[in-house]
């Protein structure tokens, strides 16, 4: 896989939440298109094979496909009511895998610089890599704060039910959620065990915990000033309860079950301060539980897996030697 993100990215999408909300809803354009150019969907996206969660039937219901923009970059994937897992394979198993989560501030996914890529980085390693495109809680669904959940745990049980089949072990299958992405991870790392779906066969029977956890630019809180409002609004509503906000606050959540967790943040983040993997550090420290933090001074919002020639491009590497520690 040899797909690279443009020089842009998604980052001046997040940055511009006010702009993304209007054009997520669907709003007529007219003139020059408003979109910087972004890359084509990758080619070994299109190509890797695909296995559904919910091949029985998606759970919950109102479901409600979105008008977008005639010129929506097509790696920014939205109107999800099907979600998959794309598998992509090592030349060589390690024996473990990973759960990539992407972002998209919970309005879509961002499918080539925190999907196609991080399988690129670490397939190299020897991670069998699925990505997730898990459905986006403002289109429709009833229990909108359960549906990415719902997902997610799905797609760990799914992971480990074909780990046979994938050649790795079953209990080593962690995860890496970037952005919303991550706060969906964050929710997976602390509500693993959350009732949020009615068991549908044998595969919900296997246990939803990810051996480890990697949380990139996450959103952790879900409270202003701190978190990325686009993304407590789609999760969330426009005016949720304090009940709600406590619900889907995964620091207030970490347990001494909670797996190690691996943060990586940029200091110059606009869209999503550092301060939400600071809150996040802090509550596994309380908990006593294994916390890896990196900072870097430069890299804004969105940078994926980085360029390697700087210094945020160096974490998939710091991942990899952590996770020989934590999953060995």
């Amino acid at each position: 896989m040899h797909a690279k993100q443009g020089p842009i990215g998604r980052r001046g999408f997040l940055a511009g939440a006010a702009g993304l909300a209007t054009l997520s809803a669907g709003a007529t354009m007219a003139g020059a298109t408003q979109f910087p150019k972004l890359p084509p969907m990758p080619r070994a996206w299109i190509d890797a094979e695909q296995i559904p969660l919910w091949p029985n039937g998606t759970p919950g219901g109102g479901y409600t496909a979105r008008e977008v923009p005639a010129d929506w970059p097509d790696i920014m994937v939205r109107n999800i009511d099907k979600p998959m897992l794309r598998v992509f394979r090592p030349e060589k198993s390690n024996g473990r895998a990973l759960l990539s989560i992407p972002g998209g501030a919970y309005t879509f996914v961002s499918i080539l610089n925190e999907g196609v890529d991080v399988a690129r980085a670490m397939t190299a390693r020897g991670y069998t890599v699925f990505v997730l495109t898990h459905r986006l809680p403002d289109e429709g669904w009833s229990s909108r704060e359960d549906v990415p959940l719902q997902d997610a745990q799905r797609a760990i049980r799914v992971i480990r039910a074909n780990a046979a089949r994938y050649g790795y072990d079953p209990a080593k299958v962690a995860a890496v959620g970037f952005s919303a992405g991550g706060h969906l991870g964050a929710t997976l790392a602390t509500g693993f065990a959350e009732p949020v779906y009615a068991p549908r066969d044998a595969t919900d029977a296997l246990d939803a915990r990810p051996a480890a956890m990697a949380l990139i630019y996450p959103v952790i809180s879900v409270t202003a000033p701190v978190t990325h409002g686009e993304s407590a609004m789609r999760l969330l509503g426009n005016a949720p309860s304090a009940e709600l906000v406590a619900k889907r606050s995964p620091a207030l959540h970490v347990t001494a079950q909670t797996p190690p967790v691996f943060l990586v943040h940029a200091l110059d983040d606009k869209a999503v301060p550092a301060e939400n993997s600071m809150i996040m550090l802090r509550a596994l420290q309380a908990a006593n539980r294994p916390v890896e933090l990196h900072l870097f001074e430069a890299g804004n919002h969105g940078f994926g897996v980085g360029r390697p020639e700087t210094p945020a491009g160096q974490w998939p590497a710091l991942f990899a030697a952590w996770l020989d520690r934590h999953m060995a």
